[in-house]
Formats: structure tokens, sequence, C-alpha cells
């Protein structure tokens, strides 16, 4: 149920060389990818009709066209910031909005927000673990739970970000 995909994903004869990695967590799915390219496009596009995306968030300069996305009614949001760097409070601001659209103000919630940045290891995560400390979890948990799934996630300046990142909402955790 959570982790990385195990099946394969190819598209003419490639596969994709990361996985996705979905992250589920109180009725919130979030797909972390690494940035498609224009030729790979369809292949993520599968993808996110497998794990009913909705939304793609772009963290980096865009890598292929929104047009095809537009036609299966999946929503780009570009929210671009540095490579490495925490997210300016913004762009949380905004993420925050699009989770809290997508799954809080649905009585049963069913899709999943795609979010990506150059190879999906740094600033996606960051926002992923924003999204679940917002839900009440600890910030070093929110980090383990998702490293647990996609190695390598979260450099060190990030994770001093999210370790004295306040989160806007008072929830608390309750892990079953």
């Amino acid at each position: 149920m959570y982790g990385r995909n195990t099946s394969s994903s190819i598209y003419n004869g490639r596969p994709l060389i990361n996985p996705p990695t979905l992250i589920e967590s109180n009725n919130t799915r979030f797909l972390i990818v690494d940035a498609p390219s224009t030729n790979n496009l369809p292949l993520y596009l599968k993808e996110f009709e497998r794990w009913q995306v909705t939304d793609v968030v772009r963290c980096c300069e865009a890598t292929y066209p929104k047009e095809p996305l537009d036609e299966k009614g999946i929503e780009t949001h570009d929210w671009v910031f540095s490579d490495g760097a925490s997210p300016p409070s913004s762009i949380v601001d905004t993420w925050l909005n699009l989770i809290e659209e997508r799954f809080h103000n649905v009585d049963h919630p069913t899709g999943c927000i795609a979010i990506h940045c150059v190879a999906g290891l740094g600033r996606a995560p960051v926002l992923v673990a924003i999204a679940l400390i917002e839900q009440g979890m600890p910030p070093l948990d929110a980090v383990a739970y998702i490293r647990e799934r996609r190695r390598g996630a979260i450099n060190n300046k990030q994770l001093k970000f999210i370790e004295s990142y306040k989160p806007r909402s008072k929830k608390q955790c309750i892990i079953s």
C-alpha cells in the first residue's frame, strides 16, 4: 500500500529510472516523482491515471508541456523555488490551500496530488513533509516516513527547515 511502486513502469521499452513514491496519510495521497520529460511524459500520464492524480505540482522549471495533462483533466501548478532550498511562505500557503481544497472540503477524497522537482528528492518531499506535519505528525517522523519510502529524500538544510517548521493547524497525529 505504501512506498515505492514495485510494478515496473515501462514506456517504449524503458522503465522509469525512479518509480513514483506514494505517500498516504489521513485521507491525503501524494505521489512524489522525478521530473518527466517530453519524451517520457506518456509513461507518467499512465502513472497519474493509475493513481487518480488530480493535480501536478512542479517545484522546478517545466521540462514538459502542460497541455497533455490538461487534456486528461489534471491541473498543473508551477511553484518553482531554488534547488536544495526550503519553500518560501507564499508557496507553503498555496500548497496548504490546494491540500485543503482537494482533500478536506470533500466528503470522500479519492484523488492524489503528484509533485515533483528534478529528482523528487528535495523540494517535492519537503512540501509533502509539511503536509504531514500539518496533519499532526512530528517533523522528524514525517521525514523518516518519507525517507523509508523514497531513499535520499530531504537534504540537511531542508531537514533543519522541517525541524523548525511551525504548523499552522494544531492537529494531533494519531497513528493506528
